[in-house]
C-alpha cells in the first residue's frame, strides 16, 4: 500500500460539485454557508456564522460515497485560512442525522498551513455533542466528509482546501 492516497484534489469544478450547505437553518438559525470552486483549484467554504434564532454553526458536505481508508492512520489536509478554528467531519453511515466524528483544527489568518488529523482524533458527536458510548471512528467505513464551523465564532469566515489526502 501506498504511504498516502489522495481523497480530494479539487482540480476542477467537478470535483466541488455535489458538496452541499448543511447550516444552522435546519433548526431554524440564521447562517449561511456554500462550497465554491476556486480557479486554478480548491475549494473554498464561506459564509456567515450567526447567533440569530440559536443558530451559529455552518458546514459543508462531501457526496457519499465508500471511501474506504483502512490501513491510514489519518488525513492531512492544505488549508488557506482566517484564523478561525475549523473541523473535519466524518461520518460512517449515509444516514443525515446520525454520528459525525470531528477533528479540530486551527487556521492562520492569510496562511497556507498543512494540517495532520489522526483517526484516533476524531471524536464521536451527535448534534455537536459528544457521544461517550460511540465506538471509535473505523476509516474503512468512511462514507462522507465534511467541514464546520461553530463554537461561538459569529460573522463571516472563509476556508479554502486545496487537498485531503491520508497518511
Amino acid at each position: 500500500m501506498s504511504d498516502h492516497r489522495t481523497v480530494f484534489t479539487f482540480a476542477d469544478p467537478a470535483a466541488v460539485h455535489g458538496w452541499r450547505a448543511i447550516d444552522d437553518r435546519i433548526m431554524g438559525g440564521c447562517s449561511l454557508s456554500r462550497a465554491e470552486f476556486i480557479e486554478g483549484g480548491g475549494l473554498r467554504f464561506r459564509g456567515v456564522v450567526s447567533f440569530d434564532n440559536g443558530g451559529g454553526f455552518a458546514s459543508i458536505r462531501s457526496p457519499e460515497a465508500a471511501y474506504d481508508l483502512a490501513g491510514f492512520t489519518g488525513l492531512r489536509l492544505r488549508v488557506h485560512g482566517d484564523g478561525k478554528h475549523y473541523k473535519l467531519g466524518l461520518r460512517t453511515d449515509r444516514f443525515f442525522d446520525d454520528i459525525s466524528y470531528q477533528a479540530g483544527f486551527f487556521t492562520e489568518s492569510a496562511e497556507w498551513l498543512e494540517v495532520a488529523l489522526p483517526f484516533a482524533d476524531f471524536i464521536p458527536t451527535h448534534h455537536g455533542q459528544r457521544l461517550t458510548s460511540a465506538a471509535p471512528l473505523d476509516p474503512a467505513k468512511i462514507q462522507s466528509f465534511g467541514l464546520f464551523i461553530a463554537e461561538r465564532q459569529a460573522g463571516s469566515f472563509q476556508l479554502e482546501v486545496a487537498w485531503i489526502r491520508t497518511y
